[in-house]
């Protein structure tokens, strides 16, 4: 039998940190099962979460490679306030949604939901964010736990479920707009000649058609 994705999921530590290579843990748990990813690519589960792996899968047990980082404590992201400029970039990157916070206002990180995956960092224009250690000498698992997974996987879930569903509110806006203009089509456009009309109504019907297939193809998946 092979192995099942969900499983190797399972002990991975739901940080989202694409230290490993890939976009969140569910896909690096994709890669595992598939033969494509190494199974020491894991800085947030560190050792323990390589010998967990190993044990899954029948894999030997190998040091963390020092591409994807290294193993450390657990850190907490805080914001700076006098620094802060309420862009809501680092909102926006988030895997978990802990920040809050408006435009032009200050941010804050809600300590609870934060899994330290640093991807607030790169994209704040001030550098208003820094990591506070949380667990001293104690790293990966040790400073981790299954709970905390757990919520980070539950948050990371409704996070994409949310962007997902804006997407889809998003296009669908688009494609009223796109339908508006073709049922009325000389009354859009700046041409008059009936062949360049009929080639602009190609075009938009096009991506009328293309945009349904989309919005189909997400609404069979938009689950929270």
């Amino acid at each position: 039998m092979g192995l099942r994705v969900a499983d190797i999921l399972a002990v991975l530590p739901q940080t989202q940190c694409t230290r490993c290579g890939y976009p969140d843990c569910e896909a690096y748990a994709q890669a595992i099962a598939e033969g494509v990813a190494g199974i020491n690519q894991c800085p947030p589960g560190g050792q323990q979460g390589i010998e967990w792996l190993s044990s899954l899968t029948g894999r030997p047990v190998l040091p963390l490679n020092p591409d994807h980082g290294v193993e450390g404590p657990r850190t907490v992201a805080f914001i700076v306030g006098v620094w802060c400029i309420g862009c809501t970039l680092c909102i926006k990157a988030c895997p978990t949604d802990a920040i809050m916070g408006s435009n032009k206002k200050m941010h804050t990180v809600i300590e609870a939901y934060c899994t330290g995956c640093e991807l607030c960092l790169p994209v704040c224009p001030v550098d208003c964010i820094e990591l506070e250690n949380v667990t001293g000498n104690t790293t990966a698992w040790s400073a981790w736990s299954m709970p905390l997974a757990h919520l980070a996987r539950d948050r990371y879930q409704f996070h994409k479920f949310q962007k997902n569903r804006g997407l889809l509110e998003n296009d669908q806006r688009l494609e009223l707009k796109a339908e508006t203009k073709l049922a009325d089509l000389a009354a859009h456009s700046q041409h008059t000649d009936p062949t360049v009309l009929d080639k602009k109504r190609a075009v938009i019907e096009a991506a009328l058609a293309r945009s349904r297939a989309k919005r189909d193809a997400g609404s069979q998946t938009l689950k929270p």
